[in-house]
């Protein structure tokens, strides 16, 4: 009796930490894949069993708050910060998927899936069969923000 509520003990304690690992709240820097180069910082939560993020703030030297050119309909030149771009994904075995991302950049929205790897947040965002994923950086605190 004794070993059975020790096995059961450590498999519950087991599924909270996996749960907890699966979730990738916090503030996410987004890198050109080209140049390394810090692009955004994006605030990632879970609202209600459901992952959304939105831009805190734009990494650009020539522009603080750059507006959306390419955004349609009533996104159309709204400024970058403070939109969404992780919008209502689900947990399911580790992946936050049947939701969609925004891409500011091209004015486009995507099916989209999430998932940490490691210390990274991979995004991959999809047209049809075809696919493209970034590796977000989790953003280092600083004493000075």
């Amino acid at each position: 009796m004794r070993i059975t509520f020790i096995l059961l003990a450590s498999l519950f304690s087991t599924t909270l930490w996996a749960e907890n690992i699966s979730t990738p709240s916090g503030l996410w820097n987004t890198v050109d894949d080209t140049t390394g180069e810090i692009r955004s910082t994006v605030k990632v939560t879970v609202d209600e069993d459901r992952l959304f993020g939105t831009i805190i703030e734009v990494h650009d030297p020539l522009e603080k708050n750059p507006t959306c050119v390419k955004c349609k309909g009533e996104l159309k030149d709204l400024p970058i910060i403070g939109m969404q771009v992780i919008n209502g994904l689900t947990l399911k075995k580790g992946v936050w998927g049947q939701g969609t991302l925004f891409d500011p950049e091209s004015g486009k929205e995507y099916k989209g899936e999430v998932w940490l790897k490691g210390e990274y947040l991979m995004v991959r965002g999809y047209v049809g069969f075809f696919y493209r994923t970034q590796q977000w950086h989790k953003k280092l605190e600083n004493k000075n923000d």
